[in-house]
C-alpha cells in the first residue's frame, strides 16, 4: 500500500492592489491631508465653508502649479531638482504683462498661452541640455539659470505694473482648475506614452536603463522640458492671481514646491511617485500656511517651517521605502 504525499501547492503571492499603488505614489500625504483639512475647517470654519472652496484653490493653484512642475525632472533621477522653476514662472509673468500686453499689447488668449508654453520649454531645455548632455549637477545647472532668471526679470521688471485682461483673471478662482486640468491632461497623455516607463525606469536605476538600451540623456532631456512647460503655465496661473507683473513674488515658489513634492510622497532620488502626491504635498502646505497665519506668525516662522516641512518629508519618504521593501521580501 503505497501512500500518496499530499503537498500543497504554493499560494500566490498577493497582487498589489488599489491602496498599494495610491501608497506608492502618495505616501503618507493623503493622511496628512484629511488632519490639516479638519484642523483649518474647525479652527477657521467661515473661511473653509464650501463656498469659499473656489477662491481658496484659486489662491492654491500657484504652489500646485509650480509642485506639479517640479515633479518630472526629479522623477528622471540623478537629484534632478530643478530650483529654477519659480523664477520661471516670475519669468513668464515679467513677459505676459510687460511685453506682450503693456508694451505690444497682445491680450489674445492663444498668444499669451502659447508664449508662455514656449518660454517655459525653451528653458527647460537649457536645463535639460546642461544637466544630461554637458552632465553638470543638475542642482548647479538650474542654479545657475535661477540666477539669470532673476536678473533678467529684475532687469525687464524693476518695479511692480502692469495690468492683465479679464479672460486670465477668471483662471484666479474656481476657474484655476482649469489649467490644473491641463496639466494633469498633458501627463495623463504622457503616462500612456513608451516614454514614462523610460523615465521611471532611469529615475529608478539610470545604469540598468542604460544597459537595457535606454537614450538616457535624451530621457533626462524630455523631463526638463515637460518641467519647464508645466512651469509656463504655473507662470500663468501666478499671473492670474496676482493680476499684475511682480519680479519678487515667484522666486519663493521653489522652495515650497520641493517640500511639497517631497511632502506627496515623490522620492527626490526620482523614480517613484506622481503628480497626485506632488498635489497632495503642495494643498497640505497650502493647510499648514493657513493654520500658521491665523495665529499671525511672521514670515520668519514660515520659512522655518518650510524647512522642517522638507526634512520631515524625506524622512517619511526613508521610512515609506523601508516599508516597501520589507514587502517586497515577504
Amino acid at each position: 500500500m503505497s501512500l500518496a504525499t499530499n503537498t500543497a501547492a504554493p499560494a500566490p503571492a498577493p497582487v498589489p492592489g488599489l491602496a498599494w499603488a495610491i501608497w506608492r505614489r502618495t505616501g503618507f500625504a493623503p493622511a496628512l491631508l484629511l488632519v490639516l483639512l479638519v484642523l483649518n475647517i474647525w479652527l477657521n470654519p467661515v473661511r473653509f465653508a464650501p463656498s469659499n472652496w473656489g477662491t481658496l484653490l484659486g489662491l492654491a493653484a500657484p504652489l500646485i502649479g509650480a509642485a506639479l512642475a517640479s515633479t518630472p525632472a526629479i522623477l528622471g533621477g540623478r537629484g534632478g531638482i530643478d530650483v529654477s522653476v519659480g523664477p520661471l514662472m516670475g519669468f513668464v509673468n515679467a513677459i505676459v504683462v510687460k511685453v506682450l500686453i503693456t508694451n505690444l499689447g497682445l491680450t489674445s488668449p492663444f498668444v499669451i498661452i502659447t508664449a508662455a508654453v514656449l518660454i517655459g520649454a525653451a528653458i527647460g531645455a537649457v536645463n535639460g541640455f546642461l544637466a544630461a548632455y554637458v552632465r553638470i549637477q543638475p542642482i548647479v545647472a538650474t542654479l545657475g539659470t535661477y540666477l539669470v532668471l532673476i536678473g533678467i526679470t529684475l532687469t525687464i521688471l524693476p518695479s511692480p505694473m502692469g495690468t492683465v485682461p479679464d479672460w486670465l483673471k477668471l483662471f484666479s478662482g474656481s476657474l484655476s482648475i482649469v489649467p490644473l486640468a491641463a496639466i494633469f491632461l498633458l501627463w495623463w497623455g504622457i503616462r500612456r506614452l513608451p516614454y514614462y516607463d523610460l523615465l521611471m525606469a532611469t529615475g529608478s536605476d539610470d545604469r540598468a536603463a542604460y544597459t537595457a538600451g535606454v537614450d538616457v540623456p535624451f530621457v533626462r532631456f524630455l523631463s526638463y522640458v515637460i518641467t519647464g512647460i508645466f512651469a509656463g503655465i504655473a507662470g500663468l496661473m501666478l499671473t492670474a492671481l496676482i493680476g499684475s507683473a511682480d519680479a519678487n513674488i515667484a522666486p519663493t515658489y521653489t522652495l515650497i514646491a520641493i517640500s511639497a513634492v517631497a511632502l506627496g510622497g515623490v522620492s527626490l532620488a526620482g523614480g517613484r511617485g506622481g503628480l497626485l502626491g506632488a498635489a497632495i504635498g503642495a494643498i497640505c502646505i497650502f493647510l499648514i500656511q493657513s493654520v500658521l497665519t491665523l495665529f499671525n506668525v511672521s514670515t520668519f516662522v514660515l520659512q522655518i517651517a518650510y524647512g522642517t516641512i522638507l526634512v520631515v518629508a524625506i524622512c517619511l519618504t526613508a521610512i515609506q521605502d523601508r516599508i516597501e521593501k520589507r514587502a517586497r521580501q515577504r
